[in-house]
């Protein structure tokens, strides 16, 4: 039964991709936030981690102000075009690290949350800080889900002297040599993928679309019934954005209604400094308190319809990730704002990428 129920989640995925819905057509209780962690522990790299305290701290916060609920249920929601609790947040982990079982777990046990690590199958009993498949199988028992973040956790970006046909192909095998491993180990396959850094391009979100899969990123954003399937936002809630006044906003935050395709977030040696417009429904959105932010500058606006505007990046990238945010305030609801990230990837001038 519950492999049926991932297969219809997986076509309902697939079938709203032909199915958009526009802003003006849902509620506010049509938006969810999914929060990404990595480390809970004060012995891990501070740019990827959250203290106990901390985490433990956040969680009681969304207990007194939020519904958390599974991934799964967000997805399947959203998928559907059905209202989710108010306020709604999902829970997630990248990398399977230990920590998560030693530090988190017991604090999501206490509240009864719900939540979901994407893994790496290939690393499990190779490297010693991630957990083992009979600490997976454990957790599992106590409603603890695990999906794909692909097989040996590399930058799937990378090419080196491949074609683009046989890159692709790696990929695949990639993505489903891990899918495979999952079900194997746990007897179900969800067929979601964490992009490891979160990376990704057009030509990987079409093949996670072709698989039947449903993309997560590291991008900052809520999700919609008319969020794009194959690069799904997530907060990071850790290192300089554990802050929890600062997460407190983005935990009420609405998906910004982008009614253009976003641009390929891998950039070429030859556009370094992209020049883009996008397009947004603005039945809920008062255009002149939209605000675009670079690195914590504001970037200049240019408005060229009532619904399009223009932004420019005020240099050219260098290797590594970049994000540019835009926010708006909601006319429904002043306390809660739309947001939209549209992420940038550049690699070395040797064509690999900066962990």
């Amino acid at each position: 039964m519950a492999k049926q129920a991932f297969s219809l989640l997986a076509l309902m995925a697939i079938l709203m991709f032909t199915r958009p819905l526009k802003a003006s057509e849902i509620s506010l209780q049509h938006h969810g936030v999914i929060l990404q962690y990595h480390h809970v522990s004060t012995e891990t790299p501070a740019s990827t981690s959250v203290s106990p305290a901390q985490f433990a701290e956040h969680m009681q916060y969304l207990a007194e102000h939020h519904n958390v609920i599974s991934l799964q249920d967000m997805l399947y929601k959203l998928a559907r075009h059905q209202a989710l609790p108010d306020k709604a947040v999902a829970i997630t982990f990248d990398d399977g690290y230990a920590n998560i079982l030693h530090n988190a777990h017991p604090i999501l046990q206490q509240h009864g949350f719900n939540y979901t690590v994407f893994i790496n199958p290939a690393l499990i009993g190779k490297e010693s800080q991630q957990l083992s498949w009979e600490q997976v199988r454990q957790m599992k028992t106590d409603g603890v889900w695990f999906a794909n973040h692909s097989n040996h956790h590399q930058h799937l970006l990378t090419r080196g002297d491949m074609t683009k046909d046989q890159w692709l192909a790696s990929l695949r095998e990639e993505i489903l040599s891990a899918e495979s491993k999952l079900q194997e180990e746990l007897g179900y396959s969800l067929k979601y993928l964490a992009y490891p850094f979160g990376e990704y391009n057009s030509d990987l979100q079409a093949l996670v679309k072709e698989l039947g899969f449903i993309g997560l990123g590291q991008q900052s954003g809520a999700v919609a019934p008319y969020s794009d399937m194959t690069a799904l936002p997530r907060f990071p809630a850790a290192g300089t954005y554990a802050n929890l006044n600062t997460l407190k906003v983005k935990l009420n935050s609405l998906a910004m209604p982008s009614l253009y395709a976003p641009l390929d977030p891998e950039l070429r040696p030859d556009n370094l400094q992209p020049q883009w417009t996008t397009k947004i429904d603005t039945s809920d959105i008062r255009p002149a308190q939209l605000a675009c932010y670079f690195k914590g500058d504001k970037l200049d606006v240019i408005w060229e319809m009532e619904d399009v505007f223009a932004l420019s990046l005020p240099a050219p990238l260098g290797p590594g990730r970049a994000r540019v945010n835009c926010t708006a305030p909601s006319k429904q609801d002043r306390s809660r704002y739309y947001w939209l990230s549209q992420p940038f990837f550049v690699p070395t001038n040797d064509g690999l990428w900066l962990d």
